[in-house]
């Protein structure tokens, strides 16, 4: 068995390395994925945000089938009602793509993002989820309360030392400091202050949010190997969170062509863009991006825009066209492998980690 790391994560969620996998939404069939990560040993983290509830409910059955180890669900805590004020000028500006693709161009009637969330929870109460991870803010009083009483443990994504005092005056057990060089979605509360969202980076992030609150803090952000978790421990992070380095392995559900973009690209080859959804998010630079970047329009506020392009995306995927696919990726794909399975994966993570972690202290 591989030397393992222990942290304070690992005893509060009854794990055996201090090793996520990020909850990335949107991406088929992740079960296998979940499952993978943490039956190594660490914790598998669902992407549940896109999921209708039911859907929801077969995966987290599907994840219970394949390990009995601790897993989470990430959900969208915030999301606020669509708000189409601006769709004449946003619209017009996708057609030209939709065109190219062959996709009828939508009326506003089209657009509606239901709000399921009360649905969602109640799943996850129901199929005893143990722990629950959230993006884009905080639960309420109420679904807190409701969390508490049935023994779930609440993980918030932060992208300031604010976010995670508030997260913990919330009555969060654990903080996710999401460094700029994430991929995905950035986590930041409140974009209307911010239209691109807090942008700090991990080194720089994660002591300071440590030094602040009293909780674990897990560091996030280019992390790919058992070098990011060292660093992120001498920082005094509790773990880690990875998700671009799970995209390109065995059990990953992502598309092909998604795949081979992430293998293909650099640490120069994302960037920040509110295009897809309206909310500002890390990803490859493809012609989409700089369709939109032409356009010179802000898009419609998260989640109109993203229920706005969601045909899009789909339609390139059917194409195998990464070009109009929302490529989400952090800044560290050089260190991506080919294929390798997840469990391998956690396993090479731990063992380097401790290699540098001893050499360290020699």
């Amino acid at each position: 068995m591989t030397p393992s790391i222990h942290t304070e994560i690992c005893d509060l969620l009854g794990i055996r390395y201090p090793i996520f996998l990020a909850g990335m939404a949107g991406i088929a069939n992740m079960a296998s994925l979940v499952s993978a990560v943490s039956e190594a040993g660490g914790l598998g983290t669902l992407g549940a945000a896109y999921l209708e509830p039911e859907q929801m409910r077969q995966v987290i059955r599907e994840i219970k089938k394949q390990t009995s180890a601790p897993f989470a669900v990430n959900l969208f805590a915030r999301v606020e009602p669509d708000d189409l004020t601006r769709f004449d000028e946003v619209n017009p500006a996708l057609n030209e793509v939709r065109d190219s693709l062959g996709l009828a161009h939508p009326s506003h009637t089209d657009i509606r993002t239901p709000d399921l969330f009360e649905e969602k929870f109640t799943v996850l109460l129901e199929e005893k989820v143990p722990i629950v991870s959230l993006t884009f803010g905080l639960l309420n009083e109420s679904y807190t309360s409701r969390a508490k009483q049935a023994g779930m443990k609440i993980i918030a994504t932060a992208t300031t030392v604010e976010e995670a005092i508030q997260a913990e005056q919330a009555g969060c057990d654990a903080i996710v400091a999401q460094g700029s060089e994430a991929g995905g979605h950035r986590g930041t509360f409140d974009t209307t202050i911010r239209r691109m969202g807090a942008n700090i980076g991990a080194m720089a992030l994660v002591p300071q949010m440590v030094d602040c609150v009293r909780i674990p803090v897990i560091a996030a952000g280019g992390i790919m190997d058992g070098r990011g978790l060292a660093a992120s421990l001498m920082l005094g992070a509790a773990g880690v969170q990875m998700g671009t380095r799970f995209l390109t392995s065995h059990e990953s559900g992502a598309h092909p062509v998604y795949k081979q973009a992430l293998l293909n690209s650099t640490e120069e080859s994302t960037v920040l863009t509110d295009a897809f959804s309206g909310r500002p998010a890390r990803g490859i630079h493809n012609a989409f991006i700089r369709s939109w970047e032409n356009s010179r329009i802000a898009p419609l506020p998260f989640p109109a825009q993203n229920t706005l392009t969601r045909a899009i995306r789909n339609a390139a995927a059917r194409e195998n066209n990464a070009e109009y696919m929302a490529l989400w990726a952090g800044q560290g794909t050089r260190l991506l492998t080919e294929d390798q399975a997840a469990g391998e994966i956690v396993e090479q993570v731990m063992r380097e980690a401790i290699e540098k972690l001893s050499a360290h202290r020699k």
